[in-house]
């Protein structure tokens, strides 16, 4: 098992990563890497409207995404997902294989 620093790094390479102590089955990390974004593309308008402004595209910083349920039992992704204390200091890190 691994610690937050090296289940960041196996993100960098591309790999998925879990925690054995999260209570959700099937749950796991990826990095969605960074990403020009051109207008024809969105379908948020709020988005599109500023992709426009900026001249047709905008760049999409990469993100750490995770895969999950929503409360429903649906699976869900989550773009954007932060770390807690616990996450950070944690040592029961799992690179997943492919």
């Amino acid at each position: 098992m691994l610690k937050f620093g090296d289940a960041i790094e196996a993100l960098k390479q591309g790999k998925r990563v879990t925690r054995k102590g999260w209570n959700g089955k099937g749950m796991f990390l990826w990095l969605k890497p960074a990403v020009e974004i051109k207008a024809e593309w969105c379908k948020d308008e709020a988005l599109k409207k500023l992709v426009v402004e900026n001249g047709g595209t905008i760049l999409g910083l990469g993100t750490i995404c995770m895969y999950t349920h929503d409360s429903t039992g649906r699976k869900a992704i989550l773009t954007g997902w932060l770390a807690s204390q616990s996450d950070m200091l944690s040592e029961d890190w799992v690179i997943l294989e492919d």
